[in-house]
């Protein structure tokens, strides 16, 4: 059985990280990052951990 991390909540079903059957993260931590020089905005941050699935 694959394990979820109830503390981080994920909808992103294209990651190998994505819990195949809930919406949270298998991993035990993530990265977050940005691709902007100056983030104002929440669209401004990534999930750094994320890989393709």
């Amino acid at each position: 059985m694959e394990k979820c991390n109830q503390c981080i909540k994920c909808t992103v079903q294209q990651c190998k990280h994505h819990h195949q059957s809930r919406n949270f993260c298998t991993l035990d931590c993530i990265e977050v990052g940005t691709h902007e020089a100056n983030p104002k905005m929440d669209q401004c941050t990534d999930c750094t951990s994320f890989d393709l699935r």
